[in-house]
């Protein structure tokens, strides 16, 4: 007869998350004894312990695997409390984005990819404690960085523009970042969606991280830093060991790097210039000695449109890096764009900028009723704010 031992790692429980009923007490006192601890020798009481934890989580494994989902979502929800206080706590986003790359890293070199990866969970008790905690914090860095970004996503973006959409994407990343399902079987399991997930948060991370460690830095090139950072974090996950000895490496990690920045760069539009927004954006006929309009108008008739002015109140946390501009559209189509440099501008606050154009400068088109808009865009091309009105004939 053969020896049971060898078999005994297949009759220990399954990991966190197998389906309910696949570990039995009795399944635990097997286990025990296929592994040669029964009998006559005593059970170190850790293993003991240890069998017993997995047959209960292998009971109700599934039921805790959510349970565990809705107490993160709720985690989650109270980093965007915290991260409302100020953006001055985004230099703490440097340490959880460091400890991420460097668990990710060492999570697929270690244990690999695909069925490496279900083996490791098969594996020794120890083996499967290693990946469990592993797993555990790297979802926790995650769902910080993610739900700390949110809401500075969420206030750069403007309301009916197209870069409302990253906002949706940030917010689909965070509450993935939740979801033990998906993250465990999927997310952690496959190096590509991994990948894609990791430098996701990390270009998502670094919009914040760059201005708040280096203030004034210009939008433009805090987009394209982290999107070649992003690139780099990608490939750590992919490529082996000291393969970037070999020039082939070193020239298709450049392209990547190239590529990377280019699409980011295509993209600017879509992309919220975070920490940067627009704290009011008004039109009126005319203003106060602060440089506030006297009256907001959402539709003006077409005889008083030369007197219409703009006024918009900008607020730059992460430092003044940008030249900014009003560009008047009629219908989508351009009428007016005017530069820093010919609009009047005060600083309310701290922080915040006032700046102020006319329509008198605008060329008038034969029929101009219909809606309006003010745009305040970085001189980059990215969306900071809007103000909407309508003239009538």
């Amino acid at each position: 007869m053969e020896d049971p031992t060898p078999d005994a790692p297949a009759l220990l429980p399954p990991p966190l998350g197998a389906a309910p009923g696949a570990v039995t007490g009795s399944a635990t006192a097997t286990a025990v004894t296929a592994a040669g601890l029964g009998g006559s020798r005593a059970v170190p009481w850790y293993l003991r312990a240890w069998l017993q934890a997995q047959a209960f989580l292998g009971r109700h494994g599934r039921q805790l695997w959510w349970v565990h989902s809705v107490y993160a979502l709720g985690l989650g929800l109270s980093v965007v409390l915290f991260a409302r206080k100020g953006f001055a706590h985004a230099r703490w986003l440097t340490l959880t984005l460091g400890a991420a790359w460097l668990l990710v890293v060492v999570f697929f070199h270690r244990w690999g990819n695909g069925e490496r990866v279900q083996r490791a969970r098969a594996n020794t008790p120890g083996t499967r404690l290693q990946l469990v905690a592993m797993t555990y914090v790297l979802k926790n860095l995650y769902q910080g960085m993610l739900f700390f970004a949110l809401p500075f996503y969420w206030s750069s973006a403007t309301r009916g523009a197209s870069n409302r959409w990253f906002v949706l994407l940030v917010g689909v990343l965070a509450v993935l970042s939740t979801l033990d399902a998906v993250f465990d079987r999927f997310l952690m399991r496959w190096r590509a969606l991994a990948g894609v997930f990791h430098a996701m948060t990390i270009f998502t991370a670094l919009h914040l991280v760059v201005p708040a460690l280096l203030p004034g830095t210009r939008t433009l090139w805090v987009l394209l830093a982290a999107a070649a950072l992003a690139v780099v974090a990608f490939w750590t996950l992919h490529a082996p060991a000291g393969s970037l000895r070999e020039w082939r490496y070193q020239l298709a990690l450049g392209l990547s790097v190239v590529l990377g920045t280019g699409a980011a760069w295509a993209a600017r539009r879509v992309i919220p210039p975070v920490p940067m927004y627009t704290v009011s954006a008004q039109v009126g006929e005319s203003t106060l000695p602060d440089g506030r309009l006297a009256t907001v108008l959402m539709e003006a008739h077409r005889s008083v449109a030369p007197k219409l002015v703009a006024v918009t109140d900008v607020a730059v946390p992460g430092g003044r890096g940008d030249a900014l501009v009003h560009v008047w559209r009629d219908h989508g189509v351009e009428r007016l764009r005017v530069t820093e440099g010919s609009m009047e501008q005060r600083r309310v606050s701290a922080g915040v900028l006032r700046l102020r154009s006319s329509m008198a400068l605008v060329r008038m088109p034969p029929h101009p009723a219909g809606p309006w808009t003010v745009d305040v865009e970085t001189a980059d091309g990215q969306l900071v704010g809007r103000a909407t009105f309508t003239i009538t004939e």
